[in-house]
């Protein structure tokens, strides 16, 4: 058996690049200048490896193919576009049009140079030589970032959806693949008025796939994404311990912040219904409920008979005696009591923040409730809370919404568009 010392140029060299990639994807130090530092070393190593191979090893248009291919795939392995990347590259595809790493690496290049539209043409070209799970996922990626600041985002972050599925009908084992359909997922719920729990449920369930495969467990994103897809269920607990794991694999993630705000938010809620507030406030905004004639046949209930999740016909009075500010754009939170005087949190998605105010009577129809109860640093939060995602949900002061108090709020996940 042959040792390192005898092994072909072509087969190091490839090794190289290849090592070169699992650096890219897993090391993320303190200090991001100590990441490109160490990425610029292996990619000198690589280059002199590649550089290595034999010119006769380089005759054919398939090896010159393949020669370009890594000499512009290990100088694309950097954050920022490289024309001399994307030359060797184009050279490569020239060479061998059914090269499909290399049109991979050709879009991926010219995508960090702006032209969404080549990038696209790149992928598309590449998947008609044959499908390809690494190509579908980049196109999937392609199309969440050109829905951004365009009228049909609603129509391009579908699409991504339905390309992030093809890609796992192609492995369904591939947690990269899983983590981009997750991706797509989390962006719908954002770009389509972050209303719609459903499509944080899907997103979580694509998560939980990717987490399968060991090769994910180095992917900080996916640690983070998780979490903020946990946070708009208001899973807190998940939501905390999730971006603490991605703060730990990668230091430059803003995720020690988000477990600030998660925890000044508790903080906050907690001091409120434990009494910080004034006891004239609550008396004058806690007086009786009138009665509100409902169209519907929803039978009233106090938020102690609700049970955990969708609560179907059933519709809850309740005053709100405080608007709770919080740093995140969405959702709003409010401070409500109910019939019996019983305090919970109102958390409040698709209704602009003018819509309701303090003093306000609400009837919240088809309530969805969650006993929050979790345990963070040795400090217990418990407390009930309801969540409104749609306008059509709520009646205020015995008046329905109309479609022009609803909110489109748009907030991009953390993961690399």
């Amino acid at each position: 058996m042959s040792n390192s010392n005898e092994e072909e140029p072509s087969s190091k060299s490839a090794r190289a690049v290849e090592y070169l990639y699992h650096l890219q994807t897993t090391y993320y130090p303190p200090n991001p200048d100590d990441r490109i530092s160490k990425l610029q070393h292996h990619s000198d190593l690589a280059l002199q490896l590649l550089d290595s191979i034999p010119p006769e090893q380089r005759k054919s248009p398939i090896q010159r193919a393949t020669f370009e291919y890594l000499r512009g795939k290990i100088l694309d392995v950097f954050p920022d576009y490289r024309k001399e990347a994307e030359d060797h590259l184009s050279k490569a595809v020239k060479l061998n049009p059914s090269l499909a790493d290399a049109w991979l690496c050709l879009g991926n290049c010219i995508w960090k140079k702006g032209d969404f539209t080549a990038a696209k043409n790149c992928f598309s070209l590449a998947l008609e030589k044959g499908p390809n799970k690494g190509i579908l996922c980049q196109l999937s990626m392609l199309k969440r970032k050109m829905s951004q600041d365009t009228e049909n985002q609603s129509e391009l972050v579908e699409e991504s959806i339905q390309h992030a599925k093809e890609a796992i009908t192609l492995d369904v084992k591939d947690g990269n693949s899983w983590y981009n359909l997750g991706n797509a997922y989390l962006t719908s719920f954002f770009v389509t008025g972050a209303w719609d729990h459903t499509k944080l449920i899907h997103s979580l369930k694509a998560y939980q796939n990717a987490e399968k495969d060991e090769r994910m467990k180095s992917c900080p994103d996916l640690y983070f994404n998780s979490a903020t897809a946990n946070k708009y269920l208001e899973n807190y607990q998940r939501a905390l311990s999730g971006y603490e794991a991605a703060a730990l694999k990668d230091p430059g993630l803003n995720a020690a912040e988000e477990v600030q705000k998660i925890v000044n938010l508790l903080d906050k809620v907690d001091n409120l219904l434990k009494g910080h507030v004034r006891a004239k406030r609550m008396a004058s905004l806690s007086s009786s409920l009138v009665a509100v004639n409902l169209k519907s046949s929803h039978k009233r209930v106090t938020i102690d008979l609700l049970s955990e999740g969708l609560n179907r016909a059933l519709a809850l009075e309740g005053k709100v005696f405080l608007f709770v500010r919080s740093e995140s754009v969405a959702p709003l939170y409010y401070l409500v009591r109910d019939l019996n005087q019983t305090c919970f949190v109102l958390t409040v998605y698709g209704v602009r923040n003018d819509v309701i105010k303090e003093g306000d009577q609400l009837t919240l129809l088809d309530p969805y409730f969650c006993d929050v109860d979790l345990l963070w640093k040795e400090k217990h939060y418990q407390f009930k809370s309801i969540r409104l995602d749609f306008y059509e949900q709520v009646l205020v002061n015995g008046k329905a919404l109309t479609p022009q108090q609803a909110a489109h709020t748009s907030i991009y996940a953390q993961h690399k568009p």
